[in-house]
């Protein structure tokens, strides 16, 4: 298993509303318009991962396993990769419920949406002091 951590910060604007999907950004600033954003400031996008995760990432049905870390609380999303996959982005990380792909997509058939994280960790990454970690683990 190939495990790798991005780590990024709340911001005051974050919602968690979207029902198809979930981003992490690098960028600092978050709009009220970015409700499927989770973080900001994060310090790799889909072009900053390793070459041995993106291999993995990049493989049909591949299974990927997403946990949100939010001290004291984690949530596990699960997907899939493809071999269509771009993870060329240079700004965004994005998990989505459906099959869309596009260069900031990381997984696709995701089980949850930014509206289905728990409300305790949601609370806590409105605060731009607290830090997040996304851990991401492909088989």
């Amino acid at each position: 298993m190939i495990t790798e951590e991005i780590i990024f910060k709340g911001h005051t604007n974050v919602q968690s509303l979207h029902s198809k999907t979930i981003e992490i950004t690098k960028d600092k600033d978050l709009t009220l318009n970015g409700d499927c954003i989770i973080g900001v400031n994060a310090n790799k996008s889909c072009r900053d991962l390793s070459t041995e995760i993106k291999e993995k990432i990049k493989k049909n049905n591949s299974l990927i396993e997403i946990e949100i870390i939010v001290e004291p609380y984690s949530f596990v999303i699960k997907g899939n990769g493809n071999d269509n996959l771009l993870l060329s982005n240079h700004e965004d990380i994005v998990l989505r419920k459906s099959k869309f792909i596009c260069d900031r997509t990381l997984s696709i058939n995701c089980d949850f949406s930014s509206l289905d994280i728990p409300r305790n960790i949601i609370d806590i990454l409105k605060n731009p002091s607290n830090i997040g970690i996304m851990q991401i683990r492909v088989e």
